[in-house]
């Protein structure tokens, strides 16, 4: 993506949660909410690795497993999950209406058109953590891209999800070995240690270098057995 194309606003939208903007600048198309920038269709390889390496780090045996996927974004891990054979149901939340309609009726179908028509998808309108907190039905993996990172959230109120609170509420979520995977921007060893405290086990940081700057990574944690 050259830095020097101007972006082109496609769509603006205003909701509960502020303002979601579409932008499309050269080839690529861009996210940005309440002004910060979110994601983009640049790169990818870290929202992939996100679904990637939630499944390597199930239990072996363990068939059709279901993730849950927070946040659809560009659709990026979405794509992922549908494109692997082994995952069973693929749930994906995503809180901001005009995000699911750039993916069903606009510019991103074709990023997402496919994944979307998988039998497996389904697609959930509701916040990230209200759904934690209020569904029944516990996942096999917790695959989470709401924010820039644990210390870089794109609304105050999303900080609860990475809190003792928002941790117990994805571990509740989780089968027994059950993982939960939550991409960042940026390593966080305080998010580390939360997710130790909260009493999740194999607790490590994968890391995918990007041009410039400090790598995108996935922070992975497992529920005991």
């Amino acid at each position: 993506m050259s830095a020097s194309t101007a972006p082109v606003t496609l769509d603006r939208r205003e909701g509960p949660f502020g303002e979601v903007v579409l932008r499309e600048r050269g080839t690529d198309f861009e996210i940005i909410a309440n002004g910060c920038f979110l994601m983009d269709t640049s790169d990818g390889r870290s929202e992939r690795l996100l679904v990637d390496a939630a499944l390597a780090a199930l239990p072996r045996g363990r068939t059709a497993p279901a993730v849950l996927i927070g946040g659809l974004g560009v659709g990026f891990s979405l794509v992922r999950a549908a494109e692997e054979a082994r995952w069973g149901r693929i749930v994906v939340v995503e809180r901001e209406q005009a995000i699911v309609d750039w993916h069903r009726r606009g510019p991103l179908d074709r990023i997402s058109g496919p994944a979307l028509a998988d039998p497996r998808t389904e697609i959930v309108h509701t916040d990230l953590l209200a759904h934690l907190r209020t569904a029944t039905e516990r996942y096999d993996a917790l695959c989470l891209d709401i924010d820039n990172g644990p210390e870089w959230t794109v609304t105050e109120d999303n900080g609860t999800l990475y809190s003792a609170s928002g941790l117990a509420a994805c571990k509740e979520r989780l089968t027994p070995g059950g993982v939960l995977a939550v991409w960042s921007a940026q390593p966080s060893s305080v998010f580390e240690e939360a997710l130790r405290n909260a009493g999740f086990s194999a607790v490590r940081t994968e890391e995918v270098a990007v041009a410039r700057g400090v790598p995108d990574v996935v922070h992975l944690a497992v529920r005991a057995s």
